[in-house]
Parts: C-alpha cells; structure tokens; sequence
C-alpha cells in the first residue's frame, strides 16, 4: 500500500535515486548523457536534497514522498511564487513504478497544499518530447503555454521545455 507523507531526514537517500532515477528515464533520448548526469548532480545530491526536506517557505514547500513501506518509490514538491499561484517543481517516479497512480497521489498532495495557500492556478515545465510527462500532465487539465529555450541550446538542441498551466478553482 502506497502512502503519501512529507518527507524528512529518513527519505534523502530514496529522495536521490528516485529522482535521479525518473530524470535519467525521462531524458534519454532528449539530452546528452552528460547533460543527463550534470543535472542529476546539481538538483539531486545529498547536501541540497537534505536542505530541501528540513528548510520550507512560501516558495518552497518540501518534498512529499510515496512510500511502499518504507521505500521511496515516488518523491515530488512545488512552491508558490506568488499568493494565487503555485509551480510543481519536481515529480519523478521509481521507473517500474509508473501507471500505478503514484504520480497522481503526490501531484494531489502538492496541489492540495498550495490551495491551502491561496494557489488559483498552478504550473509545471517538462522537456519537449517527454511522452512520459506530457500526456500525464495534459490528462490532468494542464493546458500547453509556451515553449521556453535553454540558455545553452546551441550546446544543447534539447534543451527545450514546454510550460503548462492548469486552474484550480
């Protein structure tokens, strides 16, 4: 049985390799490899994924985890950046683990904590060409916005995302 908490000390390591894990799973194909593992490192390693369990604020509200006992199998998080407006910021899974509705329940958890803050509408980015993430995204009333370019696109063709937007009220 799948249960949805916030997170604390005891799910950094779970937090990691599952993150590391979906980002991995989602990417290839997309990004380089050495994009791929540069971004791994910079979002999911243990000194800012253990601040990111202990230090919350309006724009940062912690990570929910899914947990299977106590096994990390899902972890996701958001914040507000404005007082009507909440951005999912992260939502990866255990790659075995997908079309089970563990996605669904984190996203619920996030989303439920930023209408309690006065979020109206909230947003998300995925990479262009993640149809693992787009079409579970847009099944749960996210509406395309716009495409946003990396800074390094020359660098990196694939280095696109696609913001989506759904309503709340």
């Amino acid at each position: 049985m799948i249960r949805i908490k916030l997170a604390n000390e005891d799910h950094v390591q779970g937090i990691i390799s599952v993150c590391r894990a979906g980002y991995r799973d989602v990417s290839k194909g997309i990004l380089s490899d050495e994009l791929i593992e540069e971004k791994c490192d910079e979002y999911y390693n243990e000194e800012r994924i253990s601040k990111e369990v202990t230090q919350f604020s309006h724009s940062w509200g912690g990570y929910y985890v899914a947990l299977e006992g106590d096994i990390v199998v899902g972890a996701g998080g958001g914040g507000m950046t404005t007082d009507q407006t909440g951005w999912l910021y992260v939502l990866y899974l255990n790659p075995a683990r997908r079309n089970e509705g563990i996605g669904t329940k984190i996203l619920e958890a996030v989303t439920e904590q930023q209408k309690r803050l006065g979020a109206k509408v909230q947003y998300v980015t995925v990479q262009k060409g993640n149809m693992k993430g787009i079409p579970f995204y847009e099944a749960r009333d996210f509406v395309f916005q716009e495409e946003i370019y990396s800074k390094n696109i020359e660098k990196e063709p694939g280095a696109i995302v696609l913001k989506y937007r759904r309503d709340l009220v």
